[in-house]
């Protein structure tokens, strides 16, 4: 056995059997969840607490991160959506038709972040209808917040149990 196939051995390349994917998927989601229509989580925290200055922050950032994305989803940058649509029936064809693995690890990273923006362009045509400022703003992103994680939690839970039950089948081959 050479240097290579001892390696190899060691660190395995598959995607859900390897370390890396499952750090990458926790970060993704933390990062997510944490950043709510682009403001963090602190701020949010720290305008509820303190108001004033802190809330006027808040403000200020989300009017200009919910501007920005309407703006991407409603004044005709359609080469966004459609290269997103693209890539992800890539993914889909290669993970589904063609069983690649590496293409199903992604899918379940891309996936989800699809209804995400659903959410977050939801989210944001709300907080333009309700005018966007004090509690009423702050329970908004709170509430955006929280469903976020919900999905964030699912998706986990499904690409643990997936990633399971590919490497149970990888190990049963083997």
């Amino acid at each position: 056995m050479d240097v290579l196939d001892m390696a190899l051995d060691v660190i395995d390349l598959r995607s859900f059997s390897n370390l890396w994917y499952w750090i990458a998927l926790a970060t993704l989601w933390s990062s997510v969840s944490h950043w709510v229509l682009g403001v963090p989580h602190d701020m949010i925290q720290r305008a509820r607490r303190e108001g004033g200055q802190a809330q006027t922050d808040v403000e200020d950032l989300v009017r200009i991160n919910i501007n920005r994305l309407l703006h991407v989803i409603d004044r005709g940058d359609w080469m966004l959506p459609g290269t997103a649509a693209f890539w992800l029936t890539s993914l889909l064809t290669l993970a589904v038709w063609y069983d690649v693995e590496f293409a199903q690890a992604l899918l379940f990273l891309a996936a989800p972040m699809v209804l995400v923006v659903w959410v977050s362009v939801r989210s944001s045509r709300r907080i333009m209808a309700e005018g966007g400022t004090g509690e009423a703003l702050l329970h908004r992103l709170t509430v955006h917040r929280r469903i976020v994680q919900v999905i964030g939690m699912i998706s986990i839970t499904i690409t643990a149990f997936y990633g399971t039950w590919q490497n149970i089948n990888i190990s049963i081959l083997n």
